[in-house]
């Protein structure tokens, strides 16, 4: 195949140029760290007490199921907030959406953390939360995508998957967040925990939103959309433009479910399936712990791989390997091993998952056009969201009380989301060495659309 005319060496960046990449990737890495930190808490705290607190009377199990049935209200909405913010976002700039997303997270998350309770309340506690879950879910729908189109837009042509790793790598820190500091309350007596210590983590979220505003407030607009800007060639209607040609959206969104489905079975829903089963709360928070600083090391070199040899096949060695690894996996957690327990969830989830999340935010953002690019981007990322994590842990709840507590439908679900994401990529064009300039610029033949490819049997998978 020839080389790509984009393959040359990309000018030497200015200082100034160097300098803002640099506060881009961090306002990136740390914005999506809050969101993420606020959400994961969320998710922690529903498998450890919110059943008993908002929803007491109920059989143990249907409470469980109903306090994740919340964490799925906030996934619901997050396809909506891709939609809001990402008009917004590709109408009037990236930098104002990101300000507005943090500050509505950061203040839903407080807001949880000042809550009354059932007991208190009554049946309004339940409704306040399910409230303020879908106003997180909104915030974080219009994050993602702002921040990572933010970070891929400022770096040029031939980093873009290693400078959008540090986007990605907000998932795994607001893990490790959110794990060390429930880890800490969690030591509290059963009885101070549920009166007063699952507050903490909520409140604790004002100091990370104060930083990331800080941060984020320094930062310039995207030169792209700044061009488009410029020249008048905003969409009017981005949304409408997205759904004219729904297949790279439906793309977009399949080739994600993969590693939200581990992202959910193996982090949310593993507290409340292994504490189950016997293990004790801090030895589960340890194994997420791990996990999340392995994720930390093997995020950005997927990512840095992806742009050397394309997004397509590392995605897939992350989709082949956690199928592979499913059924051990859950194996190795059923051996009721602490030591095992962490080596189930650092393959599981710090490696096999993050090898499929890490080209995620470059591939998406390639997908669409500068005009349509944060609806596209974001729609279909909070689309695989919903899909691959919002009704996971409610499913696997249901399926495993009905198979009296067995762990296989756990594994078939870790294999149906990655066997998913496997077929996506087939149909995916290679897209790393395409170029993002143009308000019509995109993996496709017209503004905000991409075509899809099925290679031949004497093509490579890379182009």
């Amino acid at each position: 195949m020839p080389p790509s005319p984009s393959a040359s060496p990309p000018p030497p960046r200015s200082p100034e140029s160097a300098r803002q990449l640099r506060r881009v990737a961090l306002s990136g890495l740390l914005g999506t760290a809050v969101e993420f930190y606020d959400f994961l808490v969320y998710g922690t705290v529903a498998a450890l007490v919110f059943g008993e607190l908002f929803f007491p009377g109920a059989d143990p199990a249907v409470g469980t199921i109903a306090a994740f049935g919340t964490f799925a209200a906030g996934y619901v909405a997050r396809p909506l907030g891709g939609i809001v913010f990402g008009h917004f976002g590709d109408r009037l700039g990236r930098k104002s959406m990101l300000l507005l997303t943090m500050g509505l997270m950061g203040g839903a998350s407080f807001l949880i953390g000042v809550l009354p309770t059932y007991e208190t309340v009554g049946v309004w506690a339940p409704v306040m939360l399910i409230t303020l879950r879908v106003v997180q879910g909104l915030a974080i729908g219009g994050e993602w995508g702002g921040a990572t189109l933010m970070v891929v837009e400022h770096a040029g042509e031939r980093r873009r998957g290693l400078w959008s790793s540090f986007t990605q790598m907000g998932a795994p820190l607001g893990s490790l967040l959110s794990s060390a500091v429930v880890t800490l309350v969690v030591t509290l007596p059963r009885d101070e925990f549920a009166a007063w210590g699952w507050r903490v983590p909520f409140l604790l979220s004002v100091v990370l939103l104060g930083v990331g505003l800080f941060v984020r407030l320094k930062v310039v607009e995207s030169p792209l959309f700044a061009e488009v800007k410029k020249e008048r060639k905003e969409s009017r209607l981005p949304v409408v433009d997205v759904l004219r040609r729904p297949r790279p959206l439906l793309l977009a969104c399949c080739v994600g479910i993969g590693a939200f489905t581990a992202q959910s079975l193996l982090t949310s829903y593993m507290i409340a399936y292994a504490t189950g089963i016997g293990y004790a709360r801090p030895q589960v928070l340890t194994a997420l712990t791990v996990s999340a600083c392995v994720a930390l090391v093997v995020l950005p070199c997927a990512s840095a791989l992806s742009d050397r040899i394309g997004r397509r096949p590392v995605v897939l060695a992350g989709a082949i390997a956690s199928a592979a690894l499913a059924f051990p996996v859950v194996a190795l957690v059923d051996s009721k091993s602490p030591g095992l327990l962490i080596l189930a969830i650092a393959l599981g989830h710090g490696v096999a998952q993050s090898t499929m999340y890490g080209p995620l935010g470059a591939l998406l953002t390639e997908m669409f056009g500068t005009r349509v690019r944060y609806t596209g981007a974001s729609l279909g990322y909070q689309l695989a969201t919903l899909v691959g994590a919002g009704f996971s842990p409610m499913i696997a709840g249901s399926l495993v009380a009905a198979d009296g507590g067995g762990s296989t439908s756990i594994a078939l679900l870790l294999c149906g989301g990655a066997t998913i994401t496997a077929l996506t990529v087939w149909f995916l064009r290679e897209t790393h060495r395409d170029s993002l300039a143009g308000a019509g610029a995109g993996a496709g033949a017209g503004p905000g659309a991409t075509t899809p490819h099925t290679p031949s049997s004497k093509e490579p998978m890379t182009s």
